[in-house]
């Protein structure tokens, strides 16, 4: 049966559109055709009645959601907690995020997403290791007992054949660069983050196969006069990809508005680095052992150190338009075509184009979210907790 979503304003490659149908059949979108074609009247309709249907957005960094952890619970319950949690905010795609953790915990978490993709869990593309070959001096909120340069057994690992996209945050003084060759050379995505490294380091790391930067600015060695650091050599590069978490805390606006600036359009990503909270009625969270509570918005342990965070993606493409004064559509695209390509996954996934999964969200101009698609099929979400 083929699927027309009809009387929408669709996101397409080229811009808005409020004259195009969507036609869906087996989870994939097979036309774009205007409202009154007859393949469009042969098919279930959809209406949308004016709403704005725009790409799935997906997540590489999201530790958390529906009060689960993904290091407290590297199972497959966990990551299909996750998911749920993040789709009601039009997450139609995510990396469940692994933060510094011990060897036995990273095999349970890469044994839990082999799994979750045997059993079909909707949305996930792979995983995302942050660490834990990360660097002391910018540690975050990570536990540095677990920092270490990767052995030939964990490469091992890291580098065998799997499902999905593999993404490696690792701090590029601490790794030799032939390793992050290797890896590359594997297919693991491997970025820059939790670092303090100099600029010309980070350079070299770029050339050996880095990808991309983890939250950008957070964690790592700023941008100087004479020292440009790894924010420097992110700003610099214009090939790779950054991450930007748009919550009005952990960057400032005008950082964030120089940084989308100085990059090529399509290099700026929108992530949560988002933790149990998102979608669950409990605002507290356990992180190595200490209870951090949300705050206005904003998790941060008793010492001050922001802790991830309560973002949801549908509120971070908000705040991209009200924060950065981005256009929507633009906004958009952080959050799904943008994504999509980092992951290698632009063909495929982050657009409304003929060929394209079906990964679809419906919301109204203020970015709420009222119901959402993967590979075609209607995700039916419970209610968010009071």
């Amino acid at each position: 049966m083929t699927t027309a979503f009809t009387h929408a304003r669709v996101l397409t490659a080229h811009g808005w559109r409020d004259d195009l149908a969507v036609l869906v059949e087996d989870g994939r979108i097979t036309a774009l055709l205007p409202n009154g074609h007859a393949a469009v009247h042969a098919a279930q309709a959809e209406d949308l009645a004016g709403a704005l249907l725009v790409p799935g957005f997906i997540d590489v960094q999201v530790n958390g959601g529906g009060g689960a952890l993904f290091n407290a619970a590297p199972t497959v319950e966990a990551i299909r907690t996750i998911g749920a949690a993040h789709r009601r905010f039009g997450t139609t795609g995510f990396l469940p995020t692994l933060i510094s953790d011990s060897m036995e915990v990273m095999r349970a978490a890469l044994a839990a997403v082999e799994q979750a993709f045997e059993e079909g869990v909707p949305g996930l593309l792979g995983i995302h290791l942050e660490g834990p070959y990360l660097a002391p001096a910018r540690k975050g909120v990570h536990d540095p007992k677990w920092f270490h340069a990767p052995g030939e057994e964990e490469l091992a690992l890291l580098c065998a054949p799997h499902r999905g996209v593999r993404l490696l945050t690792l701090a590029p003084e601490r790794v030799p660069h032939e390793t992050i060759a290797r890896l590359a050379a594997a297919g693991v995505l491997v970025n820059a983050g939790h670092t303090a490294a100099d600029h010309a380091t980070t350079r070299a790391a770029l050339a050996a196969g880095v990808r991309g930067f983890t939250h950008l600015f957070n964690a790592m060695t700023p941008f100087g006069s004479r020292e440009p650091g790894v924010v420097g050599a992110a700003l610099d590069d214009p090939g790779s990809w950054c991450g930007l978490i748009v919550d009005g805390c952990h960057v400032h606006p005008a950082s964030l508005r120089a940084a989308i600036a100085a990059k090529p359009r399509g290099k700026m990503l929108l992530v949560t680095d988002a933790m149990p909270p998102v979608g669950a009625a409990d605002p507290s969270y356990v992180l190595n052992g200490e209870t951090i509570t949300v705050k206005d918005g904003i998790c941060r342990t008793a010492d001050g150190v922001l802790a991830g965070s309560a973002l949801d993606m549908a509120s971070a493409v908000r705040n991209a338009v009200q924060l950065l004064g981005l256009p929507l559509d633009e906004a958009v695209r952080m959050a799904s075509s943008y994504p999509a390509d980092f992951l290698g996954l632009g063909a495929s996934h982050g657009r409304i184009a003929v060929g394209c999964r079906a990964d679809l969200v419906v919301m109204d101009a203020d970015c709420r979210v009222q119901h959402s698609w993967i590979g075609g099929v209607a995700m039916q979400e419970p209610a968010l907790p009071k």
